[in-house]
């Protein structure tokens, strides 16, 4: 009797356990994956976890825009003014930089998509990076938007990047909105911004701009103070001082997505991720229909035969960022840029779209990549040591899966487990080795190689655009460096608002400019700074003249000495710290001269019974520069390029 009175207890307490729970978590998501989205993506409170999808669904409520500039012109701190201006509860500055190479290195690596709420609109914020060697993330996600915010230093102008990621921008015909930036420098006058709004028309005008494009509305701000405003000023009213007038800019200029709700659903995959639980997370611009939890889609692909099905499946889960906060949602329309989960075979490039379409979107285009390095096993004596990722297999599966979540990477597999590595600069593919070392692989990298083209017979080669600003001191020195790497000056003037600068415009080969980072550094002491974009491939200039400088190459087995170190510091910089282990034909250091030396950095100090005059000095050695990998004789310069 009491068997049927206690289950039934049991089953009335576990259905109000259950109802209570189901009530205060998302309808579409079981007990697992609410737990999982709590922990992994940091959601949002029960109440604003299911995004509103009455005014998502309106395109005409929705605006698309990118923030582009120049590297650290300070587009990821006005990201991080303009979720707060929204009411976003950031955790620290930079939120948008979530790598940490990113928030090390204080640069963007890869692009990030955030959307936040202003005067019943939907703004999706998309975050590029500034760096020449990262376009690629600039020229996928461009395609998405309808707009796009130029941030310009108000105190250097428009720059080699500004020049590239503004061409990216004109080409899919969006129509910028120039913000000057760090209007609150003494340095910066109304004439001066003035002075830069007509270089950046010149820009315009020379990259070939449409009217409409041309009539640009500009803004003056502050990132760092957070301010916005249509008008110069240095020190706005309080009841100014926020980001507003900016948010009303990209409302009344940006013009909302150009979609079709009632057509059937597709959606170009422009970023993807990789998750444990849920398996690729894929995230896109939704060009046409709606999609629904549980609807059924297949992915496609352009062939030359025309669209390929690659895999069917149905939709799991739709994600939003918001803020900075991932939430769920039931549906999504057209214009909107959105999370799916659900199908694990599509990547970047490919289409997502119910199963009665069976036509894919036409794929991004990507510029080509200038530089290739060859990965390999590490088989010097000293494997093993570092690393707990060794064979080439693991090697190649993280190359492979890097290459599909960056496309401007490419892996082509080589001979004897090694893999050519192709990308846009040296800090593009060092970026990759620093993250693999990271992550527990161990390998063996080649010298970087210039990628050469042949056309109609003429050899080609890449050519970068480089602009350098440094002390009037430094200019013949700077000259005379770049005129034996193939240099050629475009323009050079004072640069404005300083005394005793001078800003040179060249074109160089990227043969030329591999390693000069360093050189430049110490020739200017500091004190100069340099940026370099893809210009295009021209014919190839000749050979270089006597730009390079020799290794120092150990010839002894065992640990290093401070003794021997302490006598080889006049031949060189050291890579090597006293209590290394070194190896027969491992490189110790850069030589001061153009030529190869054989040097023994394990050798030992003489015991004797003899007391020597020199036995109580200190042995002070200079600090050496450090490597990430033990360099053996196949990568001889590859370091002095990742510094």
């Amino acid at each position: 009797m009491a068997g049927p009175i206690l289950r039934s207890l049991w089953s009335s307490t576990r259905k109000s356990f259950s109802s209570s729970f189901s009530s205060s978590s998302s309808p579409s998501a079981p007990f697992s994956h609410s737990r999982f989205f709590s922990r992994t993506f940091a959601a949002a409170p029960a109440a604003a976890t299911t995004a509103t999808t009455a005014s998502s669904l309106d395109p005409s409520h929705l605006r698309n825009v990118a923030v582009i500039a120049h590297v650290d012109h300070g587009k990821t701190t006005l990201m991080d003014r303009l979720l707060r201006q929204c009411g976003a509860d950031l955790p620290h500055e930079r939120a948008m930089d979530s790598i940490s190479l990113e928030r090390e290195r204080g640069i963007t690596i890869s692009s990030k998509v955030t959307s936040v709420s202003w005067k019943e609109n939907e703004l999706n914020m998309v975050d590029t990076p500034g760096h020449a060697d990262f376009g690629g993330e600039v020229e996928r996600v461009v395609g998405m938007v309808e707009g796009a915010i130029l941030v310009v230093d108000a105190g250097e102008g428009p720059l080699a990047q500004t020049k590239f990621v503004l061409a990216k921008a004109l080409k899919y015909g969006l129509r910028p909105i120039l913000l000057l930036n760090k209007v609150d420098r003494p340095a910066v006058s109304e004439e001066t911004c003035d002075e830069v709004e007509s270089l950046v028309f010149d820009l315009f005008a020379n990259l070939g701009a449409t009217e409409e494009q041309l009539d640009f509305p500009v803004l003056y701000a502050s990132a760092k103070e957070g301010w916005a405003s249509t008008t110069f000023t240095k020190d706005p009213p309080a009841d100014a001082r926020n980001m507003s007038q900016l948010l009303d800019a990209v409302v009344r200029h940006v013009p909302p997505p150009n979609a079709s709700i009632d057509a059937p659903f597709q959606m170009l995959v422009s970023m993807m991720e990789k998750d444990f639980y849920l398996g690729r997370i894929l995230t896109g611009r939704i060009y046409s229909g709606i999609v629904r939890v549980g609807d059924r889609v297949h992915g496609l692909r352009n062939k030359d035969s025309g669209a390929e099905k690659i895999e069917d499946g149905k939709v799991v889960k739709l994600m939003k960022k918001k803020g900075t906060n991932m939430v769920l949602t039931d549906c999504a329309g057209a214009g909107d840029i959105i999370s799916i989960a659900g199908l694990s075979s599509p990547a970047i490039g490919h289409t997502v779209a119910t199963v009665e379409v069976m036509s894919a979107l036409p794929t991004v285009e990507l510029d080509p990549p200038t530089i290739s390095m060859t990965f390999g096993v590490n088989d010097s004596p000293l494997a093993g040591r570092d690393g707990s990722h060794l064979t080439g297999g693991r090697i190649g599966d993280r190359l492979m899966a890097e290459a599909e979540t960056n496309l401007a990477i490419n892996v082509l597999p080589g001979l004897s487990e090694s893999f050519e590595v192709q990308g846009r600069g040296e800090l593009q593919l060092g970026i990759l080795i620093e993250n693999m070392r990271r992550e527990g692989f161990e390998l063996s990298v080649s010298p970087p190689k210039v990628m050469y083209k042949t056309e109609n017979g003429q050899k080609l080669e890449p050519v970068e655009e480089v602009t350098i600003e440094v002390n009037d001191e430094h200019v013949g020195l700077i000259m005379e460096a770049l005129s034996h790497r193939r240099a050629e000056v475009t323009d050079m003037g004072p640069v404005s608002g300083t005394v005793g600068r001078t800003r040179l415009c060249l074109t160089c080969p990227s043969r030329g400019l591999v390693g000069y980072r360093s050189v430049f550094s110490s020739d200017t002491r500091g004190t100069g700074f340099m940026h370099r974009a893809f210009h295009a491939y021209e014919n190839f200039r000749g050979p270089l003249g006597n730009v390079r400088k020799g290794v120092l190459v150990s010839m002894g087995f065992g640990t290093i000495t401070a003794h021997a170190l302490m006598s080889l510091e006049a031949r060189g910089t050291l890579f090597v710290t006293p209590g290394m282990e070194a190896y027969d034909g491992m490189i110790v250091g850069e030589h001061s001269r153009d030529t190869d030396l054989d040097v023994n950095p394990v050798r030992a100090k003489e015991l004797t019974n003899i007391r020597a005059a020199t036995k109580d000095d200190n042995v002070k050695l200079t600090p050496p520069r450090l490597v990430c990998i033990y360099p053996t004789k196949l990568c001889s310069y590859i370091f002095l390029v990742l510094e």
